[in-house]
């Protein structure tokens, strides 16, 4: 699993693939802190932790679409899947699996609702599975 909050991760997605990766897992969490302002004090005990949901979302798929423009490795993409859409974003951009996590804690049926939905945006477009949606991919 690759964290985003680097410039490029063009370099680690070859380092990966030259280590003899099978796959990527792309994003992890990207650092952060909220602040109490009445104690003053971090809310998280240790000060500070991982930002993860719909705020990283945009950060994700841009980092799919990069590592998929120099791998061809599988990609398991995450970060800030809610719904079908954020789940089609993430194809388009290259992955070939999806992941979903944060918004589990608040609907536990939100993968079969993302599954339905990706299903749907295929048959409306004409796309005969997921991979024929990734393989087709983004039109820049």
């Amino acid at each position: 699993k690759l964290a985003p909050n680097v410039p490029s991760i063009v370099p680690y997605v070859r380092a990966c693939e030259d280590a003899g990766a099978d796959a990527l897992s792309l994003i992890n969490t990207i650092p952060a802190m909220v602040i109490d302002i009445e104690r003053r004090r971090p809310v998280i005990a240790n000060g500070s932790g991982g930002l993860s949901g719909r705020a990283v979302h945009p950060v994700a798929v841009k980092v799919v679409h990069d590592a998929r423009a120099v791998t061809k490795l599988p990609i398991l993409a995450m970060g800030g899947v809610y719904e079908a859409k954020d789940a089609v974003e993430f194809l388009l951009a290259g992955a070939n699996a999806v992941a979903v996590g944060t918004a589990l804690f608040s609907d536990p049926g939100v993968v079969a609702a993302v599954h339905d939905g990706i299903a749907d945006y295929c048959a409306r477009h004409g796309f005969a599975s997921v991979a024929a949606l990734t393989a087709e991919g983004l039109q820049l």
